[in-house]
């Protein structure tokens, strides 16, 4: 019997974390589970008062993580039907679930629980280890702590993030060295991201990138890129990064730069009977 516990210390299940990157097929995409993920609401599952897996649930009601270890004798597949038809007295409702295609057993649990599914955003890859670039690579410079606000009102009035939340993104990806700006004259066109991974998939560098409203179109985004992955790949690592499964543009220029679309993030929507 599975007995259903909230976490409040999220290092309570570090173990449980490594294993369940661990068997995934590839890189899962950072944003989601290094920035909404440590977010959400997180619940051990408890064999004889041994932790033998976790999920974790967002304030949206979606699933954003699942595991069970192969040790643990209960089902996965009952254990996930109980939360996803809302029958846990512990778990919050759920409708859905988000999960990509290359965490297969969580996928599989999804889909025998979904009534409809869509694809929320692609996955991309880099392959091979010499970049596709453009002819030119543009002269990234690291963002100062001082050119905070100027990188949070870029972001909100390009696409329309929360400045709060920017704030205080943007004000970690400075202190860790993360942010790059490419100026023109003096204004600010560009932003480049090249995260890395602290304790899983520390081998990859998840990029990001945008582009002013104003100098789209004009094969930025690619040269941006392309900067990002030479960075990347200077340092060892393997380049990723995401985008809305809606925006062809970004689609366009991350294939320019040479990343493939291997897997797919996937919106679940449950059925409850």
């Amino acid at each position: 019997m599975i007995d259903i516990k909230p976490i409040d210390n999220l290092a309570i299940i570090s173990p449980l974390k490594k294993q369940y990157f661990a068997q995934t097929s590839a890189p899962l995409d950072g944003m989601w589970h290094f920035g909404f993920a440590p977010m959400a609401n997180h619940f051990g599952f408890y064999q004889q008062n041994q932790l033998v897996g976790f999920c974790c649930v967002n304030d949206d009601g979606y699933l954003l993580q699942f595991y069970l270890t192969p040790q643990a004798s209960a089902d996965a597949k009952a254990l996930f039907t109980l939360i996803a038809q809302q029958n846990s007295q512990i778990t919050p409702q759920v409708k859905g679930a988000f999960v990509s295609t290359a965490e297969p057993q969580y996928l599989s649990l999804c889909l025998d629980n979904s009534s409809q599914f869509e694809v929320n955003a692609l996955m991309y890859q880099q392959l091979s280890s010499t970049p596709q670039s453009s002819d030119t690579e543009l002269p990234l410079t690291l963002a100062k702590p001082q050119q905070l606000q100027q990188f949070v009102e870029f972001a909100a009035s390009n696409i329309g993030a929360p400045e709060q939340w920017l704030t205080g993104y943007y004000g970690n990806l400075i202190s860790r060295k993360e942010l790059f700006g490419y100026w023109q004259n003096g204004e600010l066109l560009a932003t480049g991201e090249c995260r890395l991974f602290d304790d899983y998939q520390t081998e990859y560098a998840d990029l990001g990138m945008i582009v002013a409203q104003s100098h789209r179109g004009q094969g930025l985004a690619t040269q941006v890129l392309s900067s990002l992955i030479s960075q990347a790949n200077l340092r060892g690592l393997t380049a990723m990064c995401s985008t809305e499964s809606g925006n062809i543009g970004a689609q366009k220029a991350i294939e320019r730069a040479g990343l493939t679309p291997q897997n797919r993030l996937v919106k679940v929507t449950f059925e409850i009977t």
